[in-house]
Order: C-alpha cells, then structure tokens, then sequence
C-alpha cells in the first residue's frame, strides 16, 4: 500500500476539462490522498512564480473581504520567518462552504496552504478548524495523518482547533489567539501580513482561497479562468439556505444569475419575499430583484450589497421578516467581544429596538433609536463587527419599510417558527 501511494505521488494526471465544474468538490469525494491524487496528481515541485501566477488568474480572498490574494501573498514574502494560517474558522451560521470543503476536499485545501508557505518563504502552516465541527476535524486529521506518512509536505502542518464564535474566524483574532490570547480581534494595524503569529509576517488565507491556489498552481491561471468571467473570474462555493427546497453548498462559476443559483436550490420565486447575500453581515436583495442581479461584484454592487462569504439565505413570503431579522440582530448582539462601547451598548440597544419595532411599538421611538445607535456604531468599534450588525440591521429596516409600518398599524403578527440559523447562546458575557 506505501508503495502504491509512493507511485501515486508522482503519476502525472491531464488538468479537467477548462471550464468544467465541479473543481473543488467532487463527486465522489475525494477525502483520502490517494484518492485526491488520482483525480487531480501531485502539486508541482516549483514555486518561483506562484505569486504571479494567483495574481494573472485575479484570484480573491473567499472569506468575505474579497481582497486580492496575489497582493498579500506578495507582501508576506518580504519578511523573514513567515507563517501561514489556513483559515476554516467559520463562524458564520448561515455558511457551510468551508466545513463541507475541508470534509470532502482536505488535501487540496492542503496542498494550497503548502504552495502558499513554499512561495511566501514559510515552514510552518496552521490549519484552524472550529472545535465543534467534528466531521470536518476528523477529515483533515485523517488527512494530515495521511501526508505525514507519506512525507510529501516540506513544511510542518499543525491543525488548530479554534473556538466557535462569530468573531473568533477575523483574521486578527485568530492571529492573536494562536498566539496565546483570546479568539477576539485586535486593534489594527499593523495587520498579520506586517507582523502575525510570533510577531513575523503571516499569510492568513480563507480554505477556499487555499484550494484554488491549490489548482492554480497545478493547471495554471489560463486553466482556472475559463470558469467565470473577465471580471469575476473563477468558481465559489455558496451555502444556500432558508426557504428552498434542497439547501446545501453548491459551486458556481462567479457571474452565474442569483436567480439561476436559487432555481437550482429550490426556491419558488413567486415565493420569495427577499434574500440575504453575504451572510449576517450581508444585506437584503427584495425578491423582485433578483432576476437582475448575478454573482459578480459590479452587479452586486448595484444591488446594494457584496459576495462576502457567499451565504445566501431566501426567506419566503410566510415568514416574517421583521422577526427574522430581530433574532440575527440579538444573536449579532451576544456575539460582541466585549472589547469597546459599540458592542458592549450599542449592539444590544440595536437588538431592543429591533424587538420594539416587532411588538409593533407605535411611538416611532424604536426607528429613531435605530438610526441613532446605527449611526453611532459604525466606523468606531475596535473591529468590524458593530459595522456588519450596522448593516444587516439598516438593510433589514429599509427592505422590510412597509413590515414596519404594518407591525406600527396592527401590533406584532403571528411567529412563525424561525428560518434562519440562529445559534442559542454562545455569547461573551
């Protein structure tokens, strides 16, 4: 068997057909190495031009901040004694992309992180992984098991099993807890690419983001944008949620149409009230939009809201928005790191307005105190975090308007049972 994968490792494979999909998850999976190898053989011995490489395919961080990969990867390699953190921390309850990816596509995701350190000048690679996936902890250790048996890897590989908390996947936060501190984010900069974990250079890059780097430097940057567009070039992967018919993690070439990616998950669009793009830091398409909005970040852009980490949750024209979205802006609330004011007041003042305006407070004091607290928030918390509650919750108010008015004229409707993914408890406090 040692010596059938030591074949293996050297078996030269023809890169899929350009264009075809699935790329990173395949079907069936491909959790054991020889298995991965077969499907996709080895990752190339040389490195020298990775970087342009990433760079020429216009590759983009998957995490949600979208920013491209080429760059960080560029001014991590100006240090000495870098690291790099393969980042599966996904915090996000409406997104399953990372945890689905690392279950059935480990090795590629590895063997992304191990391009990455060779190219950056790194030896040592963490792979942070939420402590309470344990279907997704079991598949990467089984897969690290596997390439230290078979010593493929060059640099040292070590799994990291990060707290479950909204926060705790900020690149800063899990930077400062590999270092010894809790899993908050820290006051920046200087960023982990200017000094991360043990104070050197550290490249933290989304898993996604890893295993297209993984195929990148396999195939090439002409292979990987045959998929997508000029503009939006490569495949993702969404976790489509909420009120449709098969939820789950598809992947998609960038520029496909919301409306096709929801057809495909079930969603009856006469039934679809609004969707949430981007997850809990997202904001709210009206359904009546969708037809003209595709996964492309101009397009998106004019719809008022961005890919981020590719959580799409549809909510159907049964369920109450208002309480949807009071349920998201509580649980944003419990979530704060409790580091400054804007999470630890603002937040929480945010959730009770929320709350009012779902009793169908009539005084109009719950609108005011929403535009006051989401005014005050933004742009002066020690992270992101108050931002994207900010956000979610704006978006929620002005999409919902008529919601509004309609719970002010006849007072709370009747529950219905909760659609999105809310985590009970969890909180800092």
């Amino acid at each position: 068997m040692a010596r059938a994968a030591n074949h293996d490792l050297h078996r030269t494979v023809s890169p899929p057909a350009p264009g075809a999909l699935p790329r990173l998850l395949p079907d069936p999976p491909a959790s054991r190495l020889v298995d991965h190898l077969a499907r996709l053989g080895p990752v190339p011995d040389r490195v020298e031009h990775l970087a342009a490489a990433v760079g020429e395919a216009g590759l983009r961080g998957r995490g949600g901040a979208g920013f491209p990969t080429s760059v960080k990867m560029a001014a991590v390699a100006k240090g000495r004694r870098t690291f790099v953190v393969a980042n599966g921390t996904e915090g996000e309850p409406a997104s399953a992309k990372d945890k689905t990816l690392l279950a059935v596509s480990p090795h590629l995701v590895l063997d992304g992180a191990v391009l990455a350190a060779r190219a950056v000048g790194a030896r040592e690679v963490y792979v942070c992984v939420e402590r309470g996936a344990s279907r997704t902890v079991e598949a990467v250790q089984l897969a690290l098991d596997e390439r230290l048996a078979a010593r493929i890897d060059p640099v040292e590989l070590t799994l990291a099993l990060t707290p479950n908390r909204y926060v705790a996947g900020e690149e800063s936060a899990l930077v400062h807890w590999l270092n010894g501190g809790e899993a908050k984010p820290t006051f920046v900069p200087p960023r982990p690419f200017e000094r991360g974990v043990e104070g050197r250079p550290t490249l933290v890059d989304n898993v996604e983001t890893l295993a297209h780097i993984g195929l990148i430097g396999r195939f090439g940057a002409g292979w990987w944008r045959s998929v997508g567009t000029a503009e939006d070039p490569g495949s993702a992967l969404v976790t489509v949620s909420g009120g449709v018919a098969r939820p789950g993690v598809y992947e998609v070439p960038l520029g496909t149409g919301l409306a096709a990616v929801l057809a495909s998950a079930g969603a009856a669009p006469e039934a679809t009230r609004a969707v949430l793009m981007g997850g809990y830091f997202g904001t709210w398409i009206a359904g009546a939009a969708v037809p003209q909005v595709s996964l492309g970040a101009a397009s998106l852009a004019r719809a008022g809201t961005s890919f981020g980490c590719g959580a799409i949750a549809v909510l159907p024209a049964k369920v109450c928005p208002l309480v949807e979205a009071a349920r998201v802006a509580r649980w944003l609330a419990d979530q704060n790191a409790g580091q400054c004011g804007p999470c630890m007041f603002g937040l929480p003042a945010i959730a009770d307005a929320m709350d009012a305006l779902v009793r169908g407070e009539k005084s109009g004091n719950a609108e005011r105190a929403l535009a006051r607290w989401t005014g005050m928030v933004k742009g002066r918390g020690a992270c992101k975090h108050p931002d994207g509650a900010a956000r979610f919750v704006e978006s929620s108010v002005r999409v919902f308007a008529d919601e509004v008015a309609l719970h002010r004229r006849r007072g709370p409707c009747a529950r219905t049972a909760p659609l999105l993914p809310v985590p009970a408890g969890g909180g800092w406090r």
